[in-house]
């Protein structure tokens, strides 16, 4: 055994040699004799100790630079390693053709090659041995791909005949390929873009790795409420070193930890190398995210030298080796990838005569062809077998690679690879002979895709690995049963037929949620979800009705067991209530909302937050999730910028309906009345989960208690398109009339603004707009056939629109409003302050006043432009 230090820690001076001797010999020969459990009983028990004396020591979080599985604990590789080896040779050298050749023709269209060449061995050794896809036999692995590394599973996928020549041809070209008669190929894994390929979009940095906890996390949930049993089901993501610098990335692990899912695996590509250059050039990155997982509590596995490295290790008697290693910064090692032999000869092994000696014997070649753990398949499945065995604790596999490997003087290990997109002819001829491709010299300069013979070796080991673990993926699928959903009188009447109870629309909606939950086929698929405000938002009373969701059941008796509304947590609670985490709360939702094409049983997901916290905070998310082609609800409550009295700026949102406005399968509507709500949640339910169409509903709601009026049903049409004409004030003989439009909270203004006028002898049409959005795109489909240009053309005069959103949301709708009548809008622009609603809403220019103030400005200047005048 060595007598090193831990990684990268220099040893004090040892007083008394001897003593530290006997010690160190005490505890080698009690892990010989009695075993290591014993030796870790010992170690804990001396740990404990040394806490209780108060001596300022713990354990160090790292590892020596090795290797966690030990050469004898490796199992027997199961698979043909020589035509493994081939096979991922194949890979690189279609996914580099692919890219490189959409560059020569169009210049502009980008690309990578060193990411997926760093990760081609991580990637073939999970599809050969471990990713599942979905069979009769197995509910089907979910599998997150680095996302630079997509042209190398387009290149597998041409493998196994998925895709076409002519298909690898239009790579980044999916405007221009239907046209030439093949599939284009997107950028990134894109489910919108290629609904039946990619499962999970991971292009955007951190939405992956966070989105893999939640969806590792909603598999116990579904198995514990006893809806779908995903427990042989595994989910693997393969991310980037570099990436683990995003705060999404790292923003869950202990979430993953203290649920025990020893279901999820990470592959973190460690190459050492982001963009621009090294992700730690003056530290190891590998030791780093050794610590933070240890420390979150994850099963770790270092997987950092290849098998060529055994032999020399086994021969380091004196630890010269690893503390050579454990004094190598990441951007030295990349220095190191970057030269050939003769250079690692004598910048590495040249340090001092230990390591010399140890380097005695190889060649430059062989010493240039040394394997990071990495590209080692031996290596790399004994770590897979490892994790995909462990229980009781996420892991994460920490592989040490060479980003651009194999791609010689033109990338590999250097600053310019992640951009690397262009070879020239004796790159190309150097790329051949590195990974020994049947190529000509003809055929590697002409950049030919390569594909074996159908009864070839490599072709029929290709298909019977696959075969064996369920067929080809990634593969998106979209069947799932119809859910019926119950008449909307059945659980609404009481929100259609309001007969002017007072109360607030979020009050309204927590009332119809809590009987569709009672609802027999429709009721278990529901999954609602909170970050840290059910109570905020009235939901306490689901508490006792459904319970929250807890891996654990509960194991405390609350302090306020005694009430009506006492926290109650359930191994079947149907309540996912994520703590102060929007970014978690909706990853939860996303899985939820997707959980129709992942595990082919559709479930509904209603996650209610704080309207401030949703778009401005996790939109990039959210967009993610409509990529995904998510179906569910977001709620927005306590929206607008007026309607949460008090709060002030950080807290009162002006623009979720603008950004929720930009994603187009989004449908956002902003309700004023319960009616208006009940009209909206029973046409999404319907298009979801009957009509199984690919569009969730962002819907905002007031925490304003007023009067709820009657919805008649000759409005629900309206409601849906975006408005509807709510009624009319004044006298209907008036010489002055004008149109009055608003939207959630600032309908209520709208219509006493109408009553202003009214006294004034002016006659005015209020319609009530439930989406800004909607009215918007039926506008730009239909021109002046539109709803909202047929609304407006029966009245006259001005038109003035309200809403606590900024302007840019009303006036969104104004190239369909009619000629000769002029709009004016009114909204929140600006910060947010803290006050009541009224001085707010006088503040911003939208209360009643200001409203009926705008309405009779604009008929003052319409009837000074009247040539009569």
């Amino acid at each position: 055994m060595n007598n090193l230090p831990p990684s990268g820690i220099t040893p004090p001076t040892d007083p008394d040699p001897a003593e530290t001797a006997e010690w160190r010999e005490a505890l080698l020969t009690l892990a010989q004799r009695d075993g290591a459990p014993r030796a870790r009983q010992i170690l804990d028990e001396l740990a404990r100790v040394a806490r209780q004396q108060r001596l300022g020591w713990q354990p160090d979080l790292n590892t020596p630079y090795m290797n966690t599985i030990a050469v004898d604990e490796q199992p027997v590789f199961p698979g043909d390693l020589a035509i493994e080896e081939r096979l991922a040779s194949l890979m690189r050298w279609n996914a580099l053709a692919m890219v490189v050749r959409a560059n020569q023709a169009y210049g502009e269209l980008g690309g990578h090659i060193a990411s997926y060449a760093s990760a081609a061995d991580l990637f073939e050794t999970g599809f050969n041995h471990f990713f599942h896809a979905k069979s009769e036999q197995h509910g089907g692995d979910l599998v997150f791909f680095q996302p630079h590394s997509a042209p190398g599973v387009y290149a597998r996928a041409y493998l196994e005949g998925r895709l076409s020549e002519d298909d690898l041809l239009h790579y980044r070209q999916e405007i221009t390929a239907p046209a030439a008669g093949a599939r284009g190929l997107s950028s990134y894994p894109h489910p919108w873009l290629m609904p039946d390929f990619w499962q999970f979009p991971t292009g955007s940095m951190g939405i992956g790795p966070i989105s893999s906890i939640y969806h590792a996390r909603f598999m116990r949930y579904l198995t514990h409420r006893q809806l779908l049993d995903c427990s042989p089901r595994k989910v693997w993501g393969v991310f980037g070193d570099g990436e683990m610098d995003e705060p999404e990335s790292m923003s869950a692990l202990t979430l993953a930890a203290r649920e025990k899912l020893d279901n999820l695996v990470w592959v973190v590509n460690c190459n050492l190398q982001r963009l621009d250059g090294p992700v730690r050039g003056n530290g190891r990155i590998i030791d780093e995210l050794e610590k933070l997982f240890a420390g979150a509590g994850w099963n770790v596995i270092k997987l950092v030298w290849g098998s060529d490295w055994d032999g020399l290790f086994a021969r380091d008697h004196s630890g010269a080796l690893l503390r050579a290693l454990a004094e190598t910064v990441d951007g030295q090692m990349q220095t190191f990838a970057a030269k050939d032999g003769r250079f690692n000869r004598d910048s590495f092994f040249g340090q001092n005569e230990e390591l010399a000696r140890l380097a005695q014997g190889m060649t430059d070649e062989q010493i240039d062809r040394l394997k990071r753990g990495g590209h080692d398949l031996v290596k790399i499945h004994a770590a897979y077998a490892a994790a995909a065995a462990h229980t009781g604790q996420p892991t994460v596999i920490l592989a040490h690679t060479k980003k651009g490997y194999g791609m010689g003087s033109a990338g590999q290990g250097r600053m310019t690879t992640h951009s690397q997109k262009k070879f020239e002819g004796a790159d190309l001829i150097e790329f051949r002979n590195r990974f020994s491709l049947p190529l000509s010299d003809e055929q590697a300069q002409g950049l030919a895709f390569f594909r074996p013979a159908e009864d070839s070796p490599e072709m029929r080991y290709l298909r019977q690995h696959r075969e064996a673990l369920g067929g080809a993926m990634p593969r998106r699928e979209t069947a799932c049963d119809v859910v019926p959903v119950p008449p909307l009188q059945a659980y609404a009447q009481f929100a259609l037929q309001a007969d002017g109870k007072v109360m607030s629309t979020t009050t309204a909606f927590v009332r119809m949620l809590g009987s569709l939950l009672k609802e027999p086929q429709l009721g278990p698929r529901i999954v609602p979800i909170v970050a840290d405000e059910a109570r905020t938002f009235g939901m306490a009373n689901l508490f006792r009705q459904v319970g929250i969701y807890s891996s654990v059941g509960q194991r405390y008796a609350p302090e306020d067991i005694d009430t009506i509304l006492s926290y109650r947590e359930a191994l079947d609670g149907q309540i996912l209530e994520e703590g102060i985490s929007e970014a978690g709360a909706l990853a939860s939702w996303t899985a939820a909302a997707t959980s129709y094409s992942v595990h082919g049983l559709a479930m509904l997901p209603f996650y209610i937050y704080y309207s401030m916290f949703g778009f401005q905070r996790v939109g990039d998310a959210i967009w993610a999730a409509a990529d995904q082609r998510a179906r569910g609800f977001l709620l927005g409550a306590t929206s607008g910028r007026t309607t949460l009295g008090g709060e002030g700026l950080q807290h009162q949102d002006g623009s979720s309906h603008l950004v929720a406005s930009t994603i187009p399968n989004c449908r956002a509507y902003d309700p004023a009345f319960a009616g208006e709500m009940a009209v909206i949640i029973d046409h999404g339910l319907r298009e979801m989960l009957v009509e199984q169409k690919d569009v969730f509903y962002y819907v905002t709601l007031m925490n304003e208690n007023y009067a709820q009026p009657d919805l008649p049903p000759d409005a629900h049409e309206g409601v849906l398109k975006g408005g509807y004409r709510f009624g009319q004030y004044g006298p209907q003989d008036a010489a002055q009339r004008v149109t009055l439009m608003g939207s959630g909270a600032i309908l209520t203004e709208v219509i006493r603004a109408a009553e202003l006028l009214a006294g004034q002898g002016i006659a005015s049409e209020v319609l009530s707009i439930t989406s800004w959005s909607e009215l918007a795109r039926d506008g730009q489909a239909q021109g002046a056939q539109s709803h909202l240009t047929r609304l407006l053309a029966g009245g006259a005069g001005p038109v003035v629109a309200a809403s606590d959103y900024v302007r840019l949301v009303p006036e969104s709708v104004r190239a369909f409003v009619p000629e000769g009548r002029r709009l004016h809008t009114l909204g929140t622009d600006g910060f947010g302050r803290s006050d009541t609603r009224a001085a707010l809403r006088a503040y911003f220019q939208v209360d009643a006043a200001s409203i009926a103030q705008t309405a009779q400005r604009a008929l003052d200047a319409l009837q000074a432009a009247s040539p009569s005048s």
